[in-house]
């Protein structure tokens, strides 16, 4: 009961989020009438476009159709990103020397927008999947190499130095005292990085690979297709927020079987 009312707790606040943006939504469209019922779509129209239109089953194919190929692109980006945040941080804490060398170099990246480095990117490695799932690791890896970083300074001296004097090496105590002691922040890295990779594959579609629901936004603009727009955006809203609470539960769950608290 105590792992479900933390899960509870924790997907609380996030339905109570989702809910505030509908009063925020129908909030600006009545504040701001000028944007008139052509391009300020509602709630309800979303719903009709989806759902209950005449071409709602046409849109639909052609809005999921489109999500699947950003969630491919999505999780590319995250797991890669993330895979290389883990081991980065791993060599940054144990290395020293490492850190000092490349940590610089890493901020000095992490300032340049990645607009300005789609360009090399594209040109590196193409405009298919891969660069697509390079930007979203790029958006992934930064925020997550810092997060675990500090997670794993954080581990319990004494049992560190317990491990020592029983002749473990560095890398055996990052595996047996580090990495469980960062879990929490390990966990609160990968929410993050959801919807980071989604933007980065939302970027990457737009500026590489042309397609997917990154190239499908930019193309109804001029085309006025508000529906199609605000529809897309719906989705991508309520998926990131999906993601990030399964990555929530799972983080609750884990946690209650190895987090300091656990038992």
């Amino acid at each position: 009961m105590t792992t479900l009312r933390r899960i509870g707790r924790f997907l609380l606040p996030l339905v109570i989020s989702l809910l505030l943006i509908l009063v925020i939504w129908y909030a600006f469209l009545a504040a701001f009438p000028q944007v008139g019922p052509r391009v300020g779509q509602t709630p309800a129209d979303v719903w009709a476009y989806l759902f209950t239109g005449d071409e709602s089953a046409a849109a639909r194919q052609a809005l999921f159709g489109d999500l699947g190929t950003t969630m491919r692109d999505a999780a590319g980006g995250f797991v890669a990103g993330l895979l290389a945040a883990l081991v980065a941080a791993a060599f940054f804490v144990t290395v020293p020397p490492v850190e000092h060398a490349l940590l610089p170099v890493a901020m000095l990246l992490r300032s340049v927008p990645l607009v300005a480095l789609a360009p090399i990117i594209v040109l590196v490695f193409g405009r298919g999947v891969t660069g697509v799932v390079v930007m979203a690791a790029i958006v992934v890896f930064f925020p997550a190499l810092v997060m675990i970083s500090t997670g794993l300074r954080g581990a319990p001296a004494q049992s560190m130095e317990l491990v020592a004097a029983y002749g473990g090496s560095r890398w055996t105590r990052l595996r047996l005292v580090a990495v469980p002691a960062a879990l929490p922040s390990v966990f609160a890295a990968a929410r993050i990085s959801v919807p980071g990779a989604l933007i980065g594959a939302l970027l990457g579609e737009w500026l590489g690979s042309g397609t997917g629901l990154g190239a499908a936004l930019i193309r109804a603009i001029p085309q006025f297709e508000y529906e199609q727009l605000w529809a897309s955006i719906v989705v991508v809203t309520v998926v990131s927020v999906a993601l990030y609470a399964v990555v929530g539960v799972i983080e609750n769950l884990v946690l209650a079987r190895f987090g300091a608290d656990a038992g």
